[in-house]
């Protein structure tokens, strides 16, 4: 840690950017905001080999990206407040939850910012505004293009039709249905201190379904509490943090949402593994009723066998009672598809669209 402050690069509209910005507020750790315009979307690439937002830059020059490695590399250095689970069980299933909230809700928060015409405005302007802003267009012009783009991007490309739109809104409310009880109950997802689980999900509650007009209406009228929960997340400090122990295992209420994450996410991750290891460049799945077909991405492949070694190095009867709780069995015969890629670097995203 250093009193210097970082520099964090990002959109004050982007989904990782949030998740981010919640963390380093809540950990004390100090930094100036740059909002992005395109030449430094570009000098950051540069400098890091990989086109994404968010960027950080440390005080002594040093470059830190993909949100999930950074909250990683800052909790290594032991500074309180500390932001993990004290137990072996607790841990993963934090890490689980954060992976699964980063790229699980993806697809529902993309779909309600692109696939309803109120909203696509909007944020296409803001883009527009912010992002854009060094772009020799006018402003209109500026908008319907990247509108245009996003909607190409994030609902044609990710495999979003007439057909499975609806999915994306039956995955939106089944979370705030069982998120809802679980902040009514307590201050975050584990107990009285946020972890990893929380700053993961965060990303889609705050930048998207709590700003964007459609959800953030649906988030007002049917979960309250998580909405309560969005703005004591981000109010998070380290004095009122340090006030309360850290997180263990996750309680008993939580696992309406896993065992949700072990019906629906984890035989994703299965299937766009085993896409990988095939070379076929496309993944079929089902999720909430819907029938999707999306690229098959080796990130997401890189991030599954991240969590089969943390699986793996768990006790026996550590194994069980995760798996327990999944309703959902990490077989060790997954190894049969290895891929041979390397765990996530601190700083490096693979193969990867999306602005982490």
């Amino acid at each position: 840690m250093t009193a210097e402050p970082y520099t964090l690069y990002g959109l004050k509209l982007s989904y990782f950017t949030g998740k981010l910005e919640a963390y380093l507020r809540a950990k004390g750790i100090a930094f100036q905001f740059v909002e992005m315009n395109t030449a430094d979307f570009q000098r950051c690439a540069r400098e890091t080999g990989v086109a994404q937002m968010p960027q950080l830059l440390s005080p002594q020059g040093a470059w830190l990206t993909d949100t999930t490695a950074i909250i990683a590399h800052f909790e290594g250095q032991g500074a309180e407040p500390r932001l993990s689970p004290t137990t072996a069980t607790g841990t993963f299933l934090s890490l689980l939850l954060e992976d699964a909230f980063d790229e699980w809700l993806w697809r529902p928060a993309l779909y309600y910012r692109w696939a309803f015409e109120e909203d696509a405005r909007l944020m296409g302007r803001q883009i527009a505004r912010t992002l854009l802003r060094d772009m020799p267009a006018p402003l209109w012009l500026r908008s319907f293009w990247i509108t245009q783009r996003q909607k190409r991007e994030y609902l044609k490309a990710d495999g979003v039709t007439r057909e499975n739109g609806p999915a994306s809104e039956r995955h939106y409310l089944s979370l705030l249905d069982m998120l809802e009880p679980i902040f009514a109950a307590r201050p975050y997802l584990f107990g009285d201190r946020p972890c990893e689980a929380d700053f993961g999900l965060f990303g889609s509650m705050f930048r998207h379904f709590s700003h964007d007009p459609t959800p953030a209406a649906i988030l007002r009228e049917r979960a309250p509490n998580v909405l309560v929960w969005i703005a004591r997340l981000w109010a998070a400090t380290p004095d009122g943090l340090a006030n309360y122990n850290r997180v263990a295992d996750p309680p008993s209420d939580l696992d309406p949402l896993l065992r949700c994450i072990g019906a629906d996410y984890l035989p994703y991750l299965e299937a766009n593994q085993e896409a990988v290891a095939n070379h076929k460049p496309r993944v079929r799945f089902e999720s909430f009723g819907g029938h999707f077909e999306i690229p098959a991405s080796t990130y997401r492949a890189a991030c599954w066998q991240d969590l089969c070694r943390k699986f793996a190095s768990l006790s026996t009867s550590e194994q069980e009672t995760v798996s327990g709780r999944l309703g959902f069995e990490i077989k060790q015969g997954n190894k049969a598809l290895d891929l041979n890629l390397p765990p996530p670097k601190k700083g490096q995203r693979i193969a990867n669209r999306h602005w982490k």
